[in-house]
């Protein structure tokens, strides 16, 4: 017969059982989480395409024919797709912070560029268009990289992550230059002494939610010396991992 102490100790057992399963299920959906992340968010990032290649910037009052100082820029375009029927589920803004140099360059010194809202090109190596903290678009009709916009049901964010200074070409006898990765054997570089990582935050922010992954690239893409320039479309996203924010 089973006495009433053993009937409360085994309601005891029985209960830290099940309360170690529910421990244990939440403890594996966390890491699920952590390693998959949002698996169906209202907005996805679908495709991160590279351009890499290089450019010569003119010096002024020189003496020679050409003199330039030349860096190795790699434009970055990020695609959003929306992923939603809720006509009123938008998009706030993108923001691109917290960027760190992972694995340095051998010669050059990296630096982050915003698009150019002055002129016809994309790009504009001066001191005001450096991004120092970050690099925010906003909600907006349609994408605008002069506005620094991003379409509110879907568009495209940029940034260049550039190589500056890594060499100098000068000369009285070219008759024609060509900008692009060739430089680097004009200069004798190989691609290695060049080449280098970067990581940042990406953080999508609709009207609900807030969502942020840390993606890493490696610059520069391809054969840009032999080529010219190189190009990467990444579409598989399994490595970056999206979480939502508090």
């Amino acid at each position: 017969m089973i006495t009433e102490e053993k009937k409360q100790t085994i309601k005891l057992i029985v209960a830290v059982a099940i309360l170690s399963l529910i421990l244990i299920l939440v403890a594996m959906l966390m890491i699920k989480y952590n390693v998959e992340g949002e698996k169906n968010m209202p907005f996805k990032l679908s495709k991160i395409v590279v351009i890499s290649t290089a450019e010569g910037l003119e010096k002024e009052n020189s003496k020679t024919k050409w003199d330039f100082d030349i860096y190795q820029n790699n434009d970055v375009y990020f695609y959003i797709d929306s992923n939603t029927d809720d006509e009123n589920l938008l998009i706030k803004s993108v923001k691109i912070d917290n960027i760190n140099v992972t694995k340095a360059p051998q010669k050059g010194t990296v630096k982050a560029y915003m698009p150019n809202s002055e002129g016809n090109r994309l790009y504009s190596i001066e001191d005001k268009f450096v991004v120092d903290e970050k690099l925010e678009y906003k909600g907006a009709s349609q994408s605008s990289y002069t506005n620094l916009e991003i379409g509110s049901k879907g568009g495209t964010t940029w940034i260049s992550f550039n190589n500056m200074g890594i060499g100098n070409y000068t000369s009285d006898d070219d008759t024609q230059i060509v900008h692009d990765g060739t430089w680097l054997k004009k200069l004798n570089i190989s691609k290695e002494e060049v080449e280098f990582s970067v990581s940042f935050d990406y953080t999508i922010e609709t009207t609900k939610n807030k969502y942020k992954a840390n993606i890493t690239l490696d610059f520069p893409t391809g054969d840009i010396a032999s080529n010219g320039s190189g190009y990467l479309e990444k579409t598989d996203m399994e490595d970056i991992v999206f979480k939502r924010e508090k």
